[in-house]
């Protein structure tokens, strides 16, 4: 049977022929908005049950073609299984079930109210506490996977999924837009691949983080994998700084959040034997993912057009002699970022 959980009749009967609910069982079905790879749907049920139920879809739904398959929701069920004992209690949803032949999953929903982080940070609510757990959340996945690297090692060795969700719509299609990026872009994604060092969430971001009674619950786990730890650095660093050229009003306090949040995870990763490079690397992955939202498959939804060029133009200038540091990095590209703005 074909299923698609967006259609909530077919939903409903699904749960009931599978034994997920009975039959006189009322059900309470909505579509959650968000993500542009999966339908998701939010189930609560008569009992007090409340569940998110997730399906892969093979094309992606942006404006430019991009597939995927759609069996990547094994992996992210898989993902649940392992970092509920690797991140702080209540950080992952446990998993409820998987079903392969349907593509989908289904979780815990996190216990309202909370809201989404993302929507916090762009409407200037920066929370210093939450900046600090989110760098403790990371560094927990590194530093605790290391401490399993020989099952997780072999468990997440598959990269498929980074490949088709990362590395190619994000840095090999925008090297292919802008030809000035794409010799640095390309050696980046070299170093990529070259590195074997942790487990990788490969989706780190406020869009992916709930807020609950104070405390950050990441989701969307359909991309880790184990490979190189400072492209979950570079993607999430990218989101406060594209926030910070953006809301120009709360510049200032956002390359702090940036910075804190460097500082509180290398703080709490302690010492693992990858480290020496890690902030070089770091610095790499975010200018590629900074070119990336501005130029690849998944450009940032609430840039204008204007910003998306002024973007472009730092970055690739900045790519010519990339900075020795995080904080260099903050500072130097919203001083160029303001430079090119209207005064």
């Amino acid at each position: 049977m074909q299923l698609d959980i967006e259609n909530r009749g077919q939903l409903d009967a699904y749960l009931r022929t599978t034994g997920h609910a009975t039959a006189n069982m009322s059900l309470s079905i909505e579509r959650l908005a968000g993500g542009v790879s999966n339908r998701t749907m939010l189930v609560r049920f008569g009992d007090g049950r409340a569940w998110v139920v997730k399906q892969s879809l093979a094309k992606l739904r942006v404006a430019v073609e991009w597939f995927s398959d759609p069996a990547r929701s094994e992996r992210e069920a898989q993902g649940l299984r392992r970092l509920v004992s690797l991140a702080p209690c209540g950080a992952i949803m446990p998993l409820v079930f998987e079903d392969r032949a349907h593509h989908l999953i289904a979780m815990q929903a996190v216990t309202e109210p909370h809201e989404n982080w993302k929507a916090l940070l762009l409407a200037g609510n920066i929370d210093e506490q939450l900046v600090e757990q989110f760098g403790r959340l990371l560094a927990s996945i590194h530093a605790g996977a290391m401490r399993q690297r020989q099952l997780l090692s072999a468990e997440f060795a598959d990269r498929s999924y980074f490949e088709s969700l990362r590395l190619e719509p994000y840095y090999a299609y925008s090297a292919s837009q802008v030809p000035a990026a794409a010799a640095f872009l390309h050696q980046v994604i070299a170093n990529t691949r070259r590195h074997s060092d942790s487990l990788v969430h490969g989706d780190y971001s406020p869009k992916n983080v709930l807020v609950h009674s104070g405390r950050l619950v990441l989701l969307d786990h359909e991309v880790i994998h184990w490979g190189e730890p400072a492209f979950d650095l570079g993607f999430s660093l990218t989101h406060f700084l594209s926030k910070a050229h953006h809301l120009r009003a709360h510049r200032s306090t956002f390359a702090a959040a940036a910075k804190r949040y460097w500082t509180t995870y290398c703080e709490a990763l302690g010492d693992v034997d990858w480290t020496d490079d890690l902030e070089s690397r770091t610095v790499c992955q975010t200018l590629a993912c900074l070119l990336a939202r501005v130029a690849g498959r998944s450009p940032l939804e609430y840039y204008l057009p204007v910003e998306k060029t002024r973007q472009i133009n730092v970055v690739v200038d900045m790519m010519s002699s990339a900075p020795e540091t995080v904080a260099l990095l903050i500072d130097t590209f919203l001083e160029r970022i303001g430079k090119y703005e209207p005064h």
